[in-house]
């Protein structure tokens, strides 16, 4: 059974940062890629990051580009996003998913086939 669980989020003044953590199991974590996709209030759910296998294949949003860092430790099969600088147009709610499969026209920005349960990044400006 694959299970993802995001953790990291909370309460943060504008410039401010947050490491967001999603624990893996059950799926071959070292071997995935795997990504953050975040939703706010009344939009729809849309992708922040990308990090391959062995962490190739790093890719990022244009809007967090620069302040935003995917990593993951495949010994814990954990992924990390690690966010500097935040903004309140970052509020959202943070999902981690995979494994990302390559697919024609979006690459690998596109959703995995499964969802962390979200976790609550609030920016106060």
């Amino acid at each position: 059974q694959v299970q993802l669980v995001d953790s990291g989020g909370g309460l943060v003044q504008a410039g401010g940062s947050l490491r967001l953590s999603c624990a893996a199991s059950g799926l071959p974590f070292s071997s995935s890629a795997m990504g953050w996709f975040r939703q706010a209030p009344g939009k729809e759910r849309e992708f922040v990051a990308v990090i391959g296998w062995a962490g190739r294949s790093i890719d990022y949003a244009d809007s967090v580009k620069g302040r935003f860092t995917a990593s993951r430790d495949d010994g814990k099969n954990t992924l990390y996003l690690q966010m500097n600088s935040l903004k309140p147009e970052d509020t959202a709610v943070y999902y981690c998913t995979g494994p990302i499969r390559f697919r024609v026209g979006v690459g690998l920005r596109g959703p995995g086939d499964y969802w962390g349960q979200g976790t609550q990044v609030t920016v106060s400006s």
